[in-house]
């Protein structure tokens, strides 16, 4: 059951990248695809390693608890089975820097299917684990796969047909709302004056030869030069509005900033290198 689901919660995972800022990437529908044609191959896989690290771990526990407190069996395990989603979602989130909340939510969730499929199983005891079999189960495991998938992906045409999940909008920010400090990994630093002056400290721009296989595929500049405000919609060379950036002293080439984020939490960023798997880069204002 824990394989199950997956087909599923990579669907939502698709329309959360889909509905978000791509940050200038391509290639998730093809990437997706490919994860669906292949599902034969990793999904028993996939879903073993989730049984090991959730679902099975959570049944000792349930066992353990069932001994020592009243209860049924079923509710200790998805108990178990939240607490561990939860303690694995925070050794996810912690050195990758996703939020814990919507982490926890979604390997937590991940544990409930099989939790129950688990009560199913031996609330009918041997005889229906006999009746089943091998083959059986994973048969019903497709089915309830294929609907899980289907239920979702009608659940995700009609939110976005009706505007409950709404597509990423990028904020439209003026001269001023953009003139500071931004700072990015690696001690980059781009300061944006008044008057269209810019400074910079270890900032990767757009190399020369623009690369796409060196490593890294930029040029990091210090020194100052001149930014502008570039609107996507009046016919300049950008899709989104962004910050053109001019280096003095030959460094690099002229480099586009693109904004992204929240008009309250806004971002600059760059995608060097191949758009499919290229090196991002993300500068927030202090």
């Amino acid at each position: 059951m824990g394989a199950a689901q997956l087909p599923a919660a990579l669907l939502i995972g698709y329309v959360g990248i889909t509905t978000g800022d791509d940050y200038g990437g391509s290639g998730s529908a093809f990437g997706l695809v490919c994860l669906f044609l292949l599902a034969p191959l990793w999904l028993p896989f996939a879903g073993l390693l989730h049984a090991c690290a959730q679902t099975l771990p959570a049944a000792v526990l349930a066992r353990i608890g069932v001994r020592r407190a009243r209860g049924p069996e079923w509710a200790w395990h998805l108990a178990w089975a939240t607490v561990l989603g939860a303690v694995w979602a925070g050794a996810v989130a912690v050195p990758s820097g996703l939020p814990f909340a919507a982490t926890a939510a979604v390997l937590v969730a991940l544990g409930i299917l099989p939790v129950l499929g688990v009560a199913y199983f031996r609330r009918g005891g041997r005889s229906r684990e006999r009746a089943w079999g091998c083959a059986g189960t994973w048969i019903l495991s497709a089915g309830v796969s294929f609907v899980l998938f289907m239920v979702v992906f009608g659940g995700a045409v009609l939110a976005t047909e009706t505007g409950i999940v709404k597509e990423y909008e990028p904020p439209t920010l003026s001269d001023g709302q953009l003139t500071g400090v931004w700072r990015g990994r690696d001690g980059a630093v781009l300061r944006l004056d008044p008057g269209g002056r810019a400074g910079l400290t270890a900032l990767p721009t757009v190399s020369e030869h623009d690369d796409w296989f060196a490593d890294p595929p930029y040029t990091v500049c210090e020194g100052t030069g001149a930014w502008e405000v570039l609107r996507g919609d009046k016919g300049e060379d950008a899709d989104r509005d962004g910050v053109g950036l001019r280096i003095d002293g030959g460094c690099g080439t002229p480099t586009l900033w693109t904004i992204g984020g929240t008009e309250r939490e806004p971002e600059l960023f760059v995608l060097f290198g191949d758009p499919d798997a290229g090196a991002l880069r993300i500068l927030t204002r202090d």
